[in-house]
Order: C-alpha cells, then structure tokens, then sequence
C-alpha cells in the first residue's frame, strides 16, 4: 500500500513528542501531498488506526497517537531488552564492515561535539541502534521492534536535547562499538541494555509526556 507506506514514514518523521499540541493529519492535504485520491488515505488511515498509530476523535479528525509516560517507559524497557539480545547476537555475527559502518555513523562529531549538530546526531543515533538490531540477524527482533521504532524514534530525539544527554550517549555508543568489535556477547548485551535503560531513567526524572 503505497499510501500506507508514505503516511507511516511521515509519521515516524514527526516529532510528535517535541511540542505539547497533538498532531492532526489532514485528509485532504495528504492526498494532494501524495497525488492520490482520498480514498487510499481513508484505507491506509484505517490500518494505522487499527495498528494504533492514530485515532479518529469525531468530528475533530484524526490524530497521530502519543503515549503516556508511563507507557513509553514501558517500550523503551521492552526495547532494551530486545536491542540487548540483537546485541548478543551481533558480538558474534558482526563483519569488521559492519563495525567500520557503526563507527562511520559518528565521524562527522569527532571534532565537535554532538550538541554542535543536535539533529544530525539525532539521526545518527537513531541509525546506530537500527544498525544493532539488524546486525543481531534476527528476523522476528527485526519485526518486533518495527512497531516501537516510531515512538522510540520521537522520543530518543526529544530526550538527546535535553540535560546535555548527546555527551554521555557518545560515550556510550564507543564503549558499545568497542564491545561488539571484540565479540563479548555479555557485554555488548549489558552495555545496550544499560544505555537504553538510561534513557528510561531520563524520561522518568527529565520527560514531558502526555499522563
């Protein structure tokens, strides 16, 4: 479904977590946007809905879901868990090209730092646990992680611009890069999990999220 495909990427591109206004989708602009008629947007809109991506609130219009607090910390616990065994996985399935393209991602704020280039670093970090989910070669992580990616996407850019996080999340990334390079599944698993449940314990004391 192309207008499917076209609204979940628009989607997951929205920082629906960086302001506190709710993001409506316009039916009509979307359908000029993507030169279709309105009612392939109607049907991918039901599938979104349907998926939990959005909800239609009558007579107001449909609106891009943002979840509570308490149930972000909730997915970026069940995402640490996942990265952490893709990690496990990747230790010992990673190529030296894979590592070489880890460390790629970061070349570009080895000179400056990452507060310097707050949205290019956002995408990079975002890009780097992609990255490890993929290397862990595991299908079903792959899949299940998909759904949770468009919320941990939002909410890792919001969190990245606060409390100076971008510093201590490069740090991070090395001491995860080097790990993985040295194939210590114990301790590429143990090093993700930790940086996620960091992030966890920043949304907890830090986070401006819908209750």
């Amino acid at each position: 479904m192309l207008a499917y495909d076209a609204l979940k990427r628009a989607i997951t591109e929205m920082d629906i977590y960086g302001a506190s206004t709710e993001f409506r989708l316009d039916e009509r602009q979307l359908s000029e946007d993507l030169g279709v008629s309105r009612t392939p947007i109607r049907e991918a809109m039901t599938v979104l809905e349907q998926e939990g991506f959005v909800r239609s609130v009558p007579r107001r219009g449909i609106f891009v879901v943002r979840k509570t607090k308490r149930q972000i910390i909730e997915m970026i616990t069940v995402w640490a868990a996942l990265e952490g065994m893709a990690a496990r996985l990747a230790a010992i399935r990673s190529t030296a090209t894979d590592i070489k393209g880890l460390r790629r991602l970061f070349d570009d704020f080895e000179k400056d730092p990452p507060a310097v280039h707050m949205n290019e670093y956002s995408q990079a970090n975002i890009a780097f646990h992609q990255a490890i989910i993929r290397m862990g070669g595991c299908k079903l992580i792959v899949d299940m992680t998909e759904n949770l990616f468009l919320h941990m996407r939002a909410i890792r850019a919001v969190s990245m611009r606060q409390e100076n996080r971008s510093e201590t999340s490069m740090r991070e990334h090395t001491g995860i890069i080097e790990a993985l390079e040295g194939g210590d599944g114990d301790r590429s698993e143990r090093l993700v999990r930790e940086h996620t449940m960091g992030l966890a314990a920043h949304v907890e004391k830090h986070g401006v999220f819908p209750e």
